[in-house]
């Protein structure tokens, strides 16, 4: 079994890249391998204008194909996802992703983004007919020491894990939401807002 995590990051160092390394690290088991698009965003905007990929992207994208599943991870920009994540998608060959287990994850600077795992990337790779995993992560900075975004990670890890018929499905919680309103770390949604 093999998985392709692909990160958006541009910055070095990054955070999209930190979290696309806490995903990989839960992937026990499965043979990984982490593609950076910043090195090949000139490459990725030639194949834009030309309609072909040649040389590394053309092995990224071949890699990609064969993969039994992907973890896609982009920070957000403009309430979505990075120009360079996008145009990497669009050069994928139409169907390549039809039927791939994907993991979806994004890093912002604040949770107000957050929600840009449903109305973005979800959408995105459904078009794609990918098969979007049920738990997305996404990280804001402040979530990087939190015992939450480990929770996250493993459940998200763990369900594409079983979408490739590596790992039993972890058992239902009996009962109650995911995270618990009551619980300590939790942030009223009126209150990330500011008002």
């Amino acid at each position: 079994m093999s998985v392709v995590i692909v990160s958006a990051g541009l910055s070095n160092p990054s955070s999209t890249t930190l979290l696309a390394e806490r995903i990989r690290a839960r992937l026990d088991g499965v043979e990984t391998e982490l593609v950076e698009l910043r090195p090949l965003a000139h490459a990725i905007t030639d194949a834009m204008l030309s309609g072909f990929a040649s040389g590394e992207l053309a092995s990224v994208i071949d890699r990609v194909r064969r993969a039994d599943a992907l973890v896609v991870v982009t920070p957000v920009f403009s309430a979505s996802y990075s120009g360079l994540f996008k145009s990497f998608v669009d050069v994928l060959e139409p169907g390549i992703l039809e039927g791939t287990p994907v993991l979806l994850a994004a890093t912002a600077g604040t949770a107000r983004h957050s929600l840009v795992l449903e109305h973005a990337l979800r959408p995105l790779f459904t078009y794609q007919r990918a098969v979007p995993v049920p738990t997305a992560v996404f990280a804001a900075t402040d979530d990087f020491a939190s015992a939450d975004l480990d929770a996250r990670i493993a459940r998200a890890a763990g369900e594409l894990l079983t979408a490739i018929g590596h790992a039993p499905q972890a058992p239902r919680r009996a009962g109650g939401p995911e995270f618990d309103e009551n619980s300590e770390g939790f942030v009223d949604f009126a209150q990330l807002l500011g008002e």
